[in-house]
């Protein structure tokens, strides 16, 4: 691949970048990579456990476990996007890739960190009409609503990383074609820039106030009136199942918003490299490594639906002949 900076009008243009090293010397760079592979297959494993759960169970057939399938499918989409192709650059020695395999991967991470966040929004709406309003339960959120509440996710997450995608990739890129991340993202590579950032980081903070936010805010208060609900709750056991429900999906937001939103919206300074990296991990890695951990650890019915399925490949004929 030719990195070699290319001088056009007046401006100079790189043709490919360097990503960088998960570390400087081997054995580290080895250790780290081993530890990220374990935990981009655990996120598979975990996550492709789920949804073959939430498939083959009728029981599970439900709104939340429709939300949590959809959002375990995106967390396999998202770890796959960067984890893989940093472990092979870091022990290959080669810290390469092309603009497009750049623009790909920012379009990428952009669009399913902006899923995620919706999809963590209607799951919030999900826990509110459950514990809120659970008569009116099956009406509000029926099949119906919930393949239109994941359609418009996706078409929102498309525009938005598409218009990131595309302002970011009209600047000029000169300073150097080093890009101080082991994935491609937007914040390091606006560092890099020679161009007016202006607006790109103006499109940054109008994202991150009329929709991180707005999502945000719009869980927060969904929380409020769930707990206010369930303290109400007379018995302690009804206390009990509604706050398990609902602790584990606000464990995965304050995670998942409070990683990225430091990320994307600090000053524009060059700090610690170690420290933009280990944030980075905590909004790309650990949550799709995690959600399966976090949100079948206490739920019975998963532990429940797993089990059946692992007797059914243990003793398939038995359990034919039991039926």
């Amino acid at each position: 691949m030719n990195l070699q900076l290319q001088t056009i009008t007046n401006s100079t243009m790189v043709n490919g970048f360097l990503l960088e090293f998960f570390a400087e010397t081997w054995g580290l760079r080895l250790l780290i990579s081993m530890l990220f592979l374990l935990m981009y297959l655990g996120s598979l494993l975990g996550n492709l456990t789920l949804i073959v759960v939430s498939t083959t169970d009728h029981n599970l057939h439900t709104p939340m476990y429709f939300f949590l399938r959809n959002l375990s499918i995106l967390d396999v989409c998202y770890v796959s996007v960067t984890v893989p192709k940093a472990c092979v650059n870091s022990l290959s020695n080669n810290r390469g890739i092309s603009v497009m395999g750049c623009a790909a991967q920012i379009f990428l991470v952009m669009f399913c960190g902006c899923v995620e966040i919706l999809f963590l929004t209607v799951m919030a709406q999900d826990r509110y009409v459950a514990i809120c309003q659970p008569l009116l339960y099956p009406v509000i959120m029926n099949h119906k609503f919930c393949v239109q509440m994941t359609l418009a996710s996706l078409l929102l997450g498309l525009v938005i990383a598409g218009s990131h995608t595309v302002k970011t990739f009209q600047l000029s890129f000169c300073h150097s074609n080093l890009i101080p991340q082991f994935f491609c993202d937007i914040p390091p590579l606006l560092r890099l820039s020679c161009s007016d950032t202006f607006s790109n980081k103006l499109l940054i903070l109008l994202t991150a106030i009329l929709f991180s936010c707005s999502c945000f805010i719009f869980i927060s208060i969904s929380y409020v009136h769930i707990f206010s609900t369930v303290l109400k709750f007379p018995g302690k056991e009804e206390k009990r199942k509604a706050f398990s429900t609902c602790v584990p999906h606000i464990i995965v937001v304050s995670m998942y918003f409070s990683s990225a939103v430091y990320v994307y919206l600090r000053p524009p300074v060059f700090s610690e490299l170690v420290q933009d990296m280990i944030l980075s991990v905590l909004y790309t890695i650990v949550p799709p490594f995690l959600n399966p951990i976090i949100y079948s650890l206490r739920n019975k019915q998963i532990k429940e639906a797993v089990r059946k399925i692992m007797l059914r490949i243990s003793y398939p004929k038995r359990l034919e002949r039991s039926v």
